[in-house]
């Protein structure tokens, strides 16, 4: 079950905590896109770990890939190019805002039963 996150609030919690509630919502990010999406990457604290080995580059990478699944989530279509390039000018914030939205989107989906036809 994927858990919905107000996105106000995790921004404002990534502020109050100087960051630590941001590394926490990336790996939740990536766990929760890795469910829903059929295209799988590294698990989110395995993600976190290869951003900090390689400076950063991975994390060009899975923002790329995060593009890719969030498209997939939302039924076709591949953003990843866009989530790359907000990356690359520094506002990866915004991918992240993007991917809750969108699982946010797929969690409300879930959560409503299908409508059975009346007789």
């Amino acid at each position: 079950m994927i858990k919905r996150r107000n996105l106000f609030l995790c921004i404002l919690f990534s502020i109050i905590t100087c960051g630590i509630y941001a590394i926490y919502w990336f790996v939740v990010l990536t766990n929760d896109t890795n469910k829903l999406a059929q295209s799988k990457t590294a698990s989110g604290g395995l993600a976190f770990l290869f951003t900090i080995i390689t400076c950063g580059i991975y994390g060009l990478y899975w923002s790329y890939k995060l593009g890719k699944k969030v498209g997939e989530i939302e039924g076709g279509g591949n953003h990843g190019v866009l989530y790359l390039i907000l990356a690359l000018i520094g506002f990866g914030f915004i991918d992240a805002l993007l991917a809750q939205s969108a699982l946010n989107s797929a969690a409300d989906r879930m959560a409503v039963p299908p409508q059975q036809p009346q007789a």
